[in-house]
């Protein structure tokens, strides 16, 4: 991980049982797993994209020397109104309170314009890092995607708005101009995701009651998205990506060979598939032609006992 030529800091939030989750995301994003709540790349991604990212620095300028990185800020001449200085205390930081305080004046002092401490436009960051200070400006998640959990359809063991927005992410690399199918979508909590983020996706469900659900959900929060009430058998159209969230036997009898039918119907449209079970389905995959680059296992908060397996596959 070469920190001093990375154009981007990112800071991520989860708490211990997401952990895993976070970091097959950060892997499949950035090729890079998050160390520290922390991510140093080249790879511009918008924090709003990921449950997980909390915020983006952009780097500005950084050294190893605070006096340096001060004097090479000051070189840039910024002049900006209404904005603010942030110092952003990371893991393995000891710089104490009242010297972070003075750090921020002297920036401060340094930017030509009007600070604004309660509404600013533009926020600076300051941080400093395995020996090295960096200065940029900082974009944070501002949560808007939290709506979604007044979505007008749901049912109880729906995948949570946290994972549908990995997979998303975990599917697509990052990569907003790659396209998307949501295989088994049933009410669209992926496919509002998706939506959000500025994915070109389709949904297919073969139930038509769900997939009347979905196609409101969607409707209700205003994104331009198709469901298909269809057995994904008839999908001719092919996907850069697909994400296949299994029917599990809470809501349904499925069967293993009604999986092998899904899995085996997509792999005809894709060649990199995102599945998500509740069992080993490693010789299922193996049994379409693909092999699992990566995955995980996640448990549901309170229920120990629920584990969902998120695997990564690509056609072989």
């Amino acid at each position: 991980m070469v920190m001093q030529e990375s154009k981007y800091i990112y800071t991520f939030t989860y708490d211990e049982t997401e952990s895993d989750l976070c970091k097959l995301e950060s892997r499949n994003i950035f090729t890079v797993e998050e160390q520290n709540r922390l991510v140093f790349s080249d790879k511009k991604v918008e924090p709003s994209s990921s449950a997980f990212i909390k915020s983006r620095i952009d780097v500005i300028s950084s050294s190893e020397d605070y006096s340096n990185l001060l004097d090479q800020i000051k070189n840039e001449s910024i002049s900006i109104d209404d904005f603010k200085v942030e110092y952003i205390k990371l893991k393995g930081d000891n710089t104490r309170y009242p010297e972070r305080l003075e750090k921020l004046r002297e920036f401060g002092i340094i930017i030509k314009g009007l600070s604004d401490y309660i509404n600013p436009t533009t926020v600076f960051a300051l941080c400093h890092y395995d020996g090295r200070w960096y200065f940029g400006t900082q974009i944070k998640d501002k949560v808007e995607w939290h709506k979604h959990k007044d979505k007008p359809h749901s049912y109880s063991n729906s995948i949570g708005i946290t994972i549908g927005k990995s997979l998303v992410n975990i599917a697509s690399q990052g990569d907003t101009s790659k396209t998307l199918i949501d295989t088994c979508s049933g009410v669209g909590t992926i496919m509002l995701e998706a939506c959000f983020a500025g994915y070109e996706i389709e949904g297919c469900e073969i139930n038509w009651r769900i997939c009347r659900n979905a196609r409101a959900n969607i409707t209700h929060f205003g994104y331009d998205a198709f469901v298909h009430r269809i057995d994904i058998k008839h999908m001719k159209k092919r996907f850069d990506a697909a994400i296949i969230d299994l029917p599990y036997n809470l809501v349904s009898s499925v069967t293993e060979s009604d999986v092998l039918h899904i899995i085996s119907s997509v792999s005809k449209i894709s060649d990199r598939l995102v599945i998500v079970s509740t069992a080993d389905i490693t010789n299922l995959i193996k049994e379409v032609g693909f092999y699992v680059a990566d995955t995980c296992s996640i448990s549901k908060k309170g229920k120990g006992k629920f584990t969902r397996i998120i695997w990564v596959c690509k056609k072989l």
